[in-house]
C-alpha cells in the first residue's frame, strides 16, 4: 500500500516534531486514519517532500516526525497553461483535479458567454478557495510536490487583453470545426516554452470568442469527430499535448 500523502500549508524543515495544521490533522484522522508510528509523507508545495512518522495522534492534535527531505521528478517539462472556460460544480471540479493530476502548470477559469454557472464576487471567492483544495487533494493522490497555481477568475476577453503582459508561446483553442490537429504541431520539447489551451464550457465557445483566441494569436484545433464534455475535453486535450510534448 502507497505511503499516504499530506499536504502542509506550514513550511517543512527537516528532523523537526511538529504539529500537523488543522486540514492536515482531519485528514490524518478521519480520513487516512492513521496511527501512532504510522510512516506518511508530507509535501509544502516548494518542490520536495518529507517522510514522516506519526508521533502522537489523538483527537485534538497529530504531531509528527519529519525526517531528511526527498526531491523526485514529477513535474512534467511541458509548461502548461490551461484556460477553463467555468463550469457547473462537479464538472469543473472533474477538470481541475485531472488537469493537476496531467502535469499543468497553472489554470484560469474563465467566464464565457455560455457560461451557466454566474456568480457574485463573494461565492467567486469560495469557488476559487474550493478549486485550490481539489488542485492540492490531487497533488496529494499522484505524488506531484508542487501545487498549479489556480488564477483568480477571468472574463474572457479581458484574459486576451492581458496576454500582452503574460504571453504565452504557443496558444491553442478547441473549436469543433477546426482543419488542424495538435500532431500538426511539429513543436520541440527543449523549445516548446509556455503553451495555452482555451477550453469551452457546457455550451461551448461562441464563434465570436474563437475569433477573437484566433486573432490573439490561438491555433484552433480540433480532436476528431466526436463532441466531448468541456471536462472530457480537457483532460483529453491534456493527454494529447503531454504525449506529443510532454512526459506521457
Amino acid at each position: 500500500m502507497p505511503t499516504p500523502r499530506i499536504y502542509s500549508a506550514t513550511p517543512l524543515t527537516p528532523d523537526t516534531v511538529m504539529m500537523l495544521d488543522e486540514y492536515g490533522r482531519r485528514h490524518a484522522i478521519q480520513v487516512l486514519r492513521l496511527r501512532e508510528s504510522d510512516p506518511l509523507t508530507l509535501f509544502d508545495g516548494t518542490g520536495g517532500e518529507f517522510p514522516a512518522a506519526v508521533e502522537i495522534i489523538d483527537r485534538q492534535t497529530v504531531s509528527v516526525r519529519t525526517a531528511q527531505p526527498e526531491f523526485p521528478e514529477r513535474e512534467s517539462p511541458l509548461k502548461l497553461h490551461l484556460f477553463q472556460g467555468i463550469s457547473k460544480g462537479e464538472r469543473m471540479d472533474y477538470a481541475i483535479q485531472k488537469a493537476t493530476e496531467s502535469g499543468v502548470a497553472e489554470i484560469t477559469p474563465l467566464i464565457c458567454e455560455r457560461t451557466v454557472v454566474r456568480l457574485d464576487r463573494k461565492r467567486l471567492e469560495k469557488r476559487l478557495l474550493h478549486w485550490r483544495k481539489v488542485a492540492i487533494s490531487a497533488c496529494e493522490q499522484c505524488g506531484r510536490n508542487q501545487i498549479p497555481q489556480i488564477h483568480e477568475p477571468r472574463l474572457f476577453q479581458n484574459f486576451l487583453s492581458s496576454l500582452d503582459s503574460d504571453p504565452i508561446e504557443h496558444g491553442f483553442v478547441l473549436d469543433a470545426v477546426a482543419k488542424s490537429k495538435f500532431s500538426g504541431f511539429p513543436l520541440s520539447q527543449q523549445t516548446i516554452g509556455r503553451v495555452g489551451i482555451i477550453v469551452g464550457p457546457e455550451g461551448g465557445l461562441s464563434r465570436q470568442e474563437i475569433a477573437a483566441a484566433e486573432e490573439a494569436g490561438f491555433n484552433g484545433v480540433q480532436m476528431g469527430p466526436r463532441i466531448l464534455r468541456t471536462e472530457t475535453a480537457s483532460v483529453v486535450a491534456i493527454a494529447i499535448m503531454q504525449s506529443l510534448w510532454g512526459d506521457l
